[in-house]
């Protein structure tokens, strides 16, 4: 099952060289991997195309920024029979690949992600990690109960999010409407084509909204767009709240 890695990226000079070179120790490796740009004002493309000569990298320029349309764009790209999307500050084990391989031998498995922990220089977020784990599980279950019970989990971007393509074709791909929580959107789709899982695996995920927002700001933001788009309000509103760091 050939894995190719997606990375969607806007401004990400402070944390991508750190990401390319876990990306190098992969083994075995992805078939490829695809970097989309959003327009970034930074160096960014620059350290990406700086990297080609060793990974198995292609620069792309989506043409618009958002999360969306750019891992669209990457998923059309793609030639793996397998996505899996990368944050640009998200560090990966070196077998990721294999995991990714053998989670979806599984053919009632229609996607997954890891355990993300929240992470910076000056400490390790252990409790917005932990309530970020349960949250994959308690949110369906409450606002989406009859789909819980099918096999849906809520899977977010820091989790590293995969599928098979064929599957992310077939339920339509993330929704360039959507920005935010267009993780969510795709995971109820993808449901319909299997269940989802969340790995007992780690990856590391920078803290970097939460040192900006504080911890109790950060949490509460959180809880608050949960469970609003639980109860149905547009991503666009939701957006809202969820101010860029960047």
């Amino acid at each position: 099952m050939p894995v190719s890695i997606i990375i969607p990226t806007w401004n990400e000079a402070a944390w991508l060289g750190r990401t390319l070179n876990v990306l190098q120790g992969l083994n075995p490796p992805p078939c490829e991997i695809l970097l989309v740009d959003g327009g970034s004002r930074d160096r960014t493309q620059a350290i990406a195309r700086a990297w080609a000569d060793r990974l198995p990298l292609t620069v792309l320029q989506a043409p618009a920024a958002g999360r969306s349309v750019q891992m669209n764009w990457g998923a059309a790209a793609a030639k793996g029979d397998v996505l899996c999307f990368l944050h640009a500050d998200t560090l990966i084990p070196d077998d990721l690949v294999q995991v990714v391989e053998n989670t979806l031998a599984d053919p009632t498995v229609a996607g997954g992600g890891f355990i993300s922990l929240m992470t910076g220089p000056r400490k390790t977020r252990w409790g917005i990690s932990l309530h970020n784990a349960l949250k994959t599980y308690y949110a369906p279950l409450l606002f989406r109960p009859h789909l819980f019970v099918r096999g849906l989990r809520l899977l977010f971007g820091d989790q590293v999010m995969f599928c098979r393509r064929v599957d992310f074709v077939a339920c339509g791909g993330f929704d360039p409407t959507l920005p935010i929580m267009e993780e969510a959107d795709l995971c109820l789709k993808l449901c319909r084509r299997g269940r989802l899982c969340q790995l007992s695996r780690v990856v590391q995920s920078s803290d970097r909204r939460v040192a900006a927002w504080g911890t109790l700001k950060a949490n509460a933001i959180y809880v608050m767009i949960g469970v609003l788009w639980g109860l149905g309000v547009p991503a666009p509103t939701l957006k809202r709240f969820y101010e860029e760091v960047r």
